[in-house]
């Protein structure tokens, strides 16, 4: 009968554990110098070895020639440990045998002396299955066993597990396994199954693994069951995963609104019978290597990805602001939610989400709201650097004809209409309006009260009169609506009180954006100051 591959490879002895050197070496010491504890405790992620070290700990201890802290395989005692004949070495599955009378056993049977072994080992998988009572009753003779008996508990869910337990044992974290470990073992399993495999297919493999030995050789043997070389695109084919380029080209398309490209790339993988919980897995574990990629200086050595896949990925995360991609990594988050609720609807959930990821403004929260600001602020930076504003179709103004003509010979404004003559003026047609002098020092207490802010500040001016009260002039009506909220307009004048030395919440407020053509002049009087 064929033998699994993750049961033929697991590890005999402790040097045969991948990545958990920080506990073997410990192990071996302990039993090489017979100073062992009555009881362990190993927790961690699947497939990380903590069952494994748990039979290599059994058979080490009872091994009647241990070579530094090894079982020796050659010992009566470590024959009958491997064959699963020691009475004396007793495994329980908790998911299974989670009572309290699985537990009374034990108590009862601890009392007698080993049959043929040294020690009487018992190893509880998945301990934190247990029944309340069943721990209850547990503790006792956890904390106080007889000499000639070991407890060896193994969870994947340390935060179920009750302190009293936690207490009375030797803890142990396994970690998850590096991919690059994955990777070596990968290719000496497969060297000597005779498995030609290529060194992408083993790197997305392991990836794929998440940390999990046991996973990785599972995924390997499910790869190879045509007996033809495993290359990158059967393990593509197998295991129902996505290219990262094909996830990379719809992030792209998702930047430029090409909704053509997204729905063809949904539409894709719902007609090659791909699972969409896991497709759209991948495009989560894409924003978070492009959030990596944004935010650290030294992204590589966060990544598991090839020198082609990081420069592809860097290219795409240059396409977006960090606001914007927390926001389209919480609509992900949302919709993953959903999908894996098994909906009957998972295409219209993910093309839902998709297309709100392409406009922020069909959706009113403050992620979206921070996206919009971003990416304002971004454009903001680039006038800055003196990037040159998109060249506008329109005629010049009448203003920008006048720049240059002596103030003398300027023709007088032309008379207004009975609708102009109703319009509000703004702050420049006013002659009776004047700057505030404070509002250069509010601006500076405002960015640092709410720094989401200093980037409209910057371009905002404030005036007064005695007629019209308070006259804030903005740029455009996007920047009037951010600054009309309650709680900015309040902060405002909480701040313009303190530097005026008065009340002024009760007065006449209003925000004012400026027409079209005096907005161009004051982007292009502002650019001009900022290259001198």
């Amino acid at each position: 009968m064929h033998k699994a591959l993750y049961r033929k490879w697991r590890p005999l002895d402790f040097d045969e554990v991948v990545g958990q050197h920080h506990i073997t070496d410990v192990l071996k010491y302990q039993v090489a110098n017979q100073r062992f504890s009555h009881a362990y405790l190993f927790c961690g992620s699947r497939g990380t070895g903590k069952t494994s070290c748990a039979k290599i700990l059994a058979k080490a201890v009872n091994c009647e020639n241990s070579i530094n802290g090894n079982p020796c395989h050659k010992c009566p005692s470590c024959l009958s440990i491997a064959e699963g004949l020691a009475t004396d070495v007793t495994e329980m599955d908790a998911a299974s045998n989670n009572g309290v009378e699985n537990v009374r056993d034990i108590r009862e049977e601890v009392l007698f002396a080993p049959a043929s072994l040294r020690y009487r080992v018992y190893i509880i998988d998945e301990v934190h299955m247990l029944s309340p009572s069943a721990f209850n009753a547990l503790l006792k003779t956890l904390e106080e066993p007889p000499s000639h008996v070991i407890f060896i508990l193994a969870t994947t869910e340390l935060q179920k597990l009750p302190a009293t337990i936690i207490s009375r044992c030797q803890r142990y974290d396994f970690r998850r396994i590096a991919t690059q470990a994955l990777v070596d073992r990968l290719k000496t399993i497969a060297t000597a199954e005779g498995i030609a495999i290529e060194d992408d297919a083993a790197l997305l493999i392991a990836r794929m693994a998440q940390g999990g030995m046991r996973d990785a050789i599972s995924l390997l043997e499910l790869c190879a069951g045509n007996n033809n070389t495993v290359n990158a695109q059967t393990v593509y084919d197998m295991l129902g995963e996505g290219k990262r380029e094909e996830t990379l080209s719809l992030i792209r398309a998702i930047a430029k609104c090409d909704y053509e490209k997204i729905y063809a790339t949904v539409a894709e993988v719902v007609m090659q019978s791909r699972d969409l919980s896991v497709f759209w897995q991948e495009l989560i574990d894409a924003y978070r290597d492009m959030l990596v990629v944004k935010t650290s200086q030294n992204a590589i050595a966060y990544l598991d990805l090839t020198d082609a896949e990081y420069q592809a990925l860097s290219e795409t995360a240059a396409l977006f602001s960090l606001e914007t991609m927390v926001y389209h990594s919480k609509l992900l988050e949302e919709a993953f939610a959903v999908l894996q609720r098994g909906v009957s609807s998972k295409r219209s959930t993910a093309e839902l989400a998709l297309t709100r990821m392409c406009e922020p403004r069909l959706s009113s929260d403050t992620a979206a709201l921070l996206a919009r600001i971003g990416k304002l602020e971004e454009e903001v930076s680039k006038l800055k650097i003196g990037v040159p504003m998109p060249v506008s179709e329109e005629k010049p103004s009448v203003e920008k004809k006048e720049k240059n003509v002596p103030k003398e010979e300027q023709v007088p404004p032309p008379v207004k209409t009975a609708a102009e003559e109703k319009a509000p003026a703004s702050p420049s047609q006013s002659s009776a309006l004047s700057p505030v002098p404070c509002w250069k020092d509010a601006v500076e207490i405002l960015s640092m009260q709410k720094r989401s802010l200093a980037g409209f500040l910057s371009r905002v001016s404030l005036f007064h009169s005695e007629e019209r009260g308070f006259v804030l002039q903005v740029v455009d009506d996007f920047v009037k609506n951010i600054l009309s909220q309650e709680d900015i307009l309040l902060a405002i004048k909480a701040v313009l009180s303190e530097k005026l030395g008065r009340n002024i919440v009760g007065e006449p407020f209003e925000i004012v954006a400026l027409p079209k053509t005096a907005k161009m002049k004051m982007v292009e009087e502002w650019q001009n100051g900022n290259n001198e």
